[in-house]
């Protein structure tokens, strides 16, 4: 006897694709704790990337995605220039500190 295929919600979907592309699981522990075959989920995966749905996974960040990481970029390389000068500047004032105890 022919089992009743299940429908699943477009929801569940990009869900289960979310779940792969950002925890980067592998495909069969996912589908395993989903309660879905290997298969499917593996199809869904293939289309979504086919389609762009998931950007980031598919190495093509969107638009505002890619602004926002550029301006974290510069927001760290000047947290880091930043640190590194109070860095500096610490030491500076710990030898003159020493000097000044002496």
């Amino acid at each position: 006897m022919a089992e009743k295929r299940r429908k699943f919600e477009p929801e569940f979907r990009e869900g289960a694709v979310r779940i792969v592309a950002e925890t980067g699981r592998p495909l069969a522990e996912v589908a395993r704790d989903l309660g879905i075959n290997e298969t499917t989920l593996a199809s869904w995966v293939s289309r979504a990337r086919r389609a762009g749905a998931d950007g980031v996974a598919a190495g093509r960040p969107r638009s505002g995605e890619r602004e926002e990481l550029e301006r974290l970029r510069r927001e760290n390389a000047q947290l880091r220039r930043d640190n590194k000068e109070l860095v500096m500047e610490r030491d500076v004032l710990k030898r003159c500190m020493v000097l000044w105890v002496k």
